[in-house]
């Protein structure tokens, strides 16, 4: 189960409902999202999970490089939200074993050596963190490079549940888009535990709640499968194509973690509810799939959830065509 604050998912949704523009948040937000379909780009999250960012703790930049010449950055705006910076800093501190959350006395023990830590030491997963972030942006700065400037925002539960710091957030993203910048956001996991013992379930519901605070037209969730599989009797499970509704007895379909990784299936399902009930169109996709992105949006692959909220007419080419 998702953990994060009491309250917050509310919050998201009526700031949202409620236009929270009206409070100081920048006009080329609410400009170039309402503008007439022939001059609006389409504004996409991209959430790449650590599945997929760095199998084994070591960062895939062949993968990386492929997903980021996939964005039309002539067209349409970007943002990535982005896992992987504890599984990266386990490489570059020679960890062999993924830490992981639990009280401080049980993590006090281990210290002895980099390979013999305990799988319960919050200490060592920031410093994993810390040391994993830096080789994340180094990799995105690379991959940008005479493309697009790219900015880091570290970002916790925090930051969506208060008012004031939640239309900061939205005025800081705002003015970055507005510059043609692209925003690599990651939960703050070297300073904030709680972002640690999974309030964002690996970045699932971070994603799903930036998608919301930018008014995204497209949110992408990134990950080693072809979306929400499901039973099909004898034969190999089957792909469920649409999502109109998340169920209770389609959460029981979904089980288990990916073992560098805090998410997993329910998670996405869950991020991908609040973000349609935000207005975001969601579609979760196989990030390894050649043509993820088009592909994705087009609906030709992946596992596709509506938006609940009408999208007001005109505000991006391609979602006319939907």
């Amino acid at each position: 189960m998702l953990s994060l604050p009491a309250g917050s998912v509310e919050f998201a949704r009526r700031i949202f409902q409620a236009g929270v523009s009206q409070g100081g948040v920048s006009r080329r937000l609410r400009k170039a999202n309402f503008a007439p379909a022939s001059h609006t780009p389409m504004r996409v999250v991209i959430k790449v999970g650590t599945s997929l960012i760095a199998p084994g703790g070591h960062i895939d930049i062949q993968l990386l490089r492929g997903i980021v010449d996939q964005f039309d950055l002539s067209k349409n705006e970007y943002l990535i939200v982005t896992s992987g910076a504890i599984a990266a800093g386990m490489s570059g501190l020679g960890l062999q074993n993924r830490p992981s959350h639990a009280s401080t006395s049980e993590a006090s023990a281990s210290h002895a050596s980099p390979n013999d830590a305990s799988p319960n030491d919050v200490p060592r997963m920031q410093a994993c963190a810390a040391v994993g972030q830096s080789k994340l942006m180094h990799t995105y700065e690379r991959l940008f490079f005479g493309k697009k400037v790219v900015a880091q925002l570290l970002l916790s539960s925090d930051d969506f549940t208060s008012p004031v710091r939640y239309r900061n957030l939205q005025n800081a993203l705002a003015e970055l888009l507005a510059l043609g910048v692209v925003p690599i956001v990651n939960e703050n996991d070297s300073v904030s535990v709680r972002e640690l013992e999974g309030a964002f379930g690996d970045n699932d519901e971070l994603s799903s709640l930036l998608a919301t605070a930018v008014k995204a037209d497209w949110l992408l969730l990134l990950t080693n499968v072809d979306g929400l599989l499901v039973p099909n009797g004898r034969k190999k499970p089957r792909l469920q194509r649409v999502v109109r509704k998340l169920t209770p007895a389609i959460e029981a379909l979904c089980d288990g973690k990916s073992s560098l990784g805090r998410g997993g299936m329910i998670s996405k399902l869950r991020a991908a509810k609040l973000a349609s009930d935000g207005g975001v169109h969601v579609a979760i996709v196989n990030g390894r799939h050649p043509k993820a992105i088009t592909a994705g949006i087009e609906r030709k692959i992946g596992t596709y959830f509506p938006p609940k909220q009408r999208v007001p007419k005109g505000k991006s080419a391609v979602l006319g065509k939907l």
